[in-house]
């Protein structure tokens, strides 16, 4: 499916929930993607991508910056503490803020440089034991908690379970996110973006709808 293609179903779902296309961030995720594949999305003018890993962008990202203007890079998988400083390098945001040692981490290194790039929580609305994110009872303490550290919050993030009806995660998140003052929604991915689009989503992760099947890298790298 073409970069093209991905646009019209977004502009599609928009105008299905009476919302302007560019309330919608299409966050193009490139992650273990060959670099070929990703220059063709550059080339055709996309610069929102999102990676799972600060080694993987660290490696890739300093090149195409330097080719390209305008690029704006979304982590979107888990953050170790001991790599908070390089992922500020290199990130423009960053969805998986969902730990109290993490959120001091942030603040103390925002402090530090004085700026700090928008941060979305990940919410465990599943609350799956093997998945990472704030469980759904836990987040209005967190986000009061990290408020207080002065973090820039953006809003929630959430990945829902494989095998449940993702629009009853998508609805859940909403509802956190609004009773918490928080606007941003990182929610929808490639089968079920629409979905997202319909509940208020702000910020999509499509990978392999735009890039095709992912390309797995060697474990050193």
């Amino acid at each position: 499916m073409s970069l093209q293609e991905i646009h019209s179903r977004i502009a599609a779902a928009c105008a299905k929930a009476g919302r302007d296309p560019a309330s919608v961030t299409l966050i193009a995720v490139s992650k273990v993607q060959p670099n070929e594949r990703v220059s063709a999305v550059l080339e055709q003018g996309h610069r929102c991508f999102g990676e799972n890993r600060v080694q993987e962008a660290a490696g890739k990202w300093p090149d195409f910056r330097a080719k390209y203007d305008g690029i704006n890079l979304h982590l979107i998988g888990p953050l170790q503490t001991n790599k908070v400083k390089h992922a500020l390098d290199l990130f423009d945001t960053i969805h998986t803020l969902d730990r109290e040692k993490l959120a001091r981490k942030l603040a103390t290194e925002a402090q530090a440089r004085g700026t700090c790039p928008p941060l979305f929580i990940q919410v465990n609305t599943g609350e799956e034991a093997q998945k990472a994110g704030v469980p759904p009872t836990a987040v209005d303490g967190f986000v009061a908690d990290c408020r207080t550290m002065d973090l820039p919050l953006r809003g929630l993030m959430c990945i829902p379970p494989v095998d449940e009806e993702p629009a009853l995660h998508f609805a859940l998140l909403a509802k956190i996110a609004a009773r918490n003052g928080l606007s941003g929604l990182s929610m929808g991915m490639s089968s079920d973006f629409e979905a997202a689009i319909a509940l208020g989503a702000t910020h999509i992760r499509v990978g392999s709808a735009i890039f095709g099947a992912r390309v797995p890298v060697s474990p050193t790298k």
